[in-house]
C-alpha cells in the first residue's frame, strides 16, 4: 500500500524522469533484444535447432562451457582465498594488490589479447621455454583459458571480500576461543556466513566468461573446431553471411544470460532474507 501511495504522490516532473528511465531502457535494452528473438525465430524453431545442431556451433558452444567451468573452479578458490587475504590481513602492498585486482575491469578485452600475444606468442617472452616444454598456450585452448581467466578474475573476489568486510571477524574469533583449528573455522564458520556472496560471484564470473569475445578472439584466432568459441562463431557466421546460425547461437546465449539474471535475483532475495 505504502508503495502504491508514494506512486500516486509522483510530480509531473517525476513522471517525466521515471518515463524517460522506461525509454532509455526500452531503447538499449528491451528493443535490442527483442529484434534480435525476432530475427532468431524469423525461420521457425526447427531450422533454429538445426543450426545449432551443426558440427562448429556445437564445438563452440562445448567449448565455451568448458572455459567457463574451468573459470568459475579457479576463480572461486582463488576468489575466496584473495578475498580472505584483503580483509583478513595487513601487510606492506596490500594497497596495491587492492587497485591490482579491479585491472580486468579498466583495460580492455582486446588489449589483454595483445599482452598474452607478447608473452605466450611466437617471439615471445615464454616462446622458447614453452616450445622446449612442448607446450602451446597462443591459439589453443590454454590461451582461451588464460584470457577468459583474467578477464573474470575479479568478480568473485570482489563479492567475496564485501560480505567478509561486513561480517568482520567476531565469528571467527569466537571459534578461535573455543579450540577451533583456522581450517576449521573456515569450513565451520567462514564458508558458511560467505555462501551467498559466493554464488553470487560465481554466477557473476560465469556470465562474463560465456559472453567473453575480444580476449578469446585475438588469442585464440577463432579457429573452426579448435578454438572457436560461441561468441566468435556468431562473428565468423555474421561474416559468412549464416545469420540463421548467428542470431540462433545469440539466443541461445541470451537465454542462458537471463537464467543466470534469475539466479543473481534469487540470490539476492535470499541474501536480504537472511537463510
Amino acid at each position: 500500500m505504502a508503495r502504491r501511495a508514494r506512486t500516486r504522490q509522483l510530480t509531473g516532473a517525476q513522471r517525466l524522469i521515471v518515463l524517460l528511465v522506461f525509454a532509455y531502457l526500452g531503447l538499449i535494452l528491451v528493443l535490442p533484444l527483442g529484434a534480435m528473438v525476432i530475427r532468431a525465430l524469423e525461420e521457425g524453431p526447427g531450422i533454429l535447432l538445426l543450426t545449432l545442431t551443426e558440427p562448429a556451433a556445437f564445438q563452440g558452444l562445448l567449448l565455451t562451457l568448458m572455459v567457463a567451468a574451468i573459470c568459475v573452479m579457479a576463480n572461486g578458490i582463488f576468489g575466496v582465498a584473495g578475498a580472505l587475504v584483503l580483509t583478513r590481513h595487513r601487510f606492506l602492498g596490500r594497497r596495491v594488490l587492492d587497485a591490482l585486482v579491479d585491472l580486468p575491469l579498466a583495460v580492455s578485452p582486446v588489449m589483454t589479447g595483445l599482452a598474452f600475444l607478447l608473452i605466450f606468442g611466437r617471439g615471445g617472452w615464454l616462446d622458447g621455454p614453452l616450445d622446449l616444454l612442448g607446450l602451446k598456450v597462443t591459439f589453443a585452448v590454454p590461451g582461451l583459458v588464460l584470457a577468459t581467466l583474467f578477464v573474470t578474475f575479479p568478480f568473485t573476489l570482489r563479492e567475496v571480500a564485501y560480505v567478509l568486510e561486513e561480517l568482520g571477524t567476531s565469528e571467527e574469533q569466537a571459534a578461535m576461543t573455543l579450540g577451533a583449528s583456522p581450517w576449521q573455522t573456515f569450513w565451520l564458520v567462514t564458508l558458511p556466513n560467505i555462501r551467498f556472496g559466493l554464488g553470487y560471484g560465481i554466477v557473476l564470473t560465469l556470465a562474463r566468461a560465456l559472453g567473453e569475445f575480444g580476449a578469446v578472439l585475438v588469442v585464440g584466432g577463432a579457429i573452426s573446431g579448435r578454438t572457436q568459441t560461441a561468441t566468435t562463431f556468431i562473428y565468423n557466421a555474421l561474416e559468412e553471411r549464416q545469420e540463421a546460425a548467428a542470431y540462433g547461437m545469440a539466443l541461445l546465449l541470451a537465454l542462458i544470460s537471463v537464467a543466470l539474471l534469475v539466479a543473481i535475483e534469487w540470490l539476492k532475495r535470499r541474501r536480504e532474507r537472511g537463510q
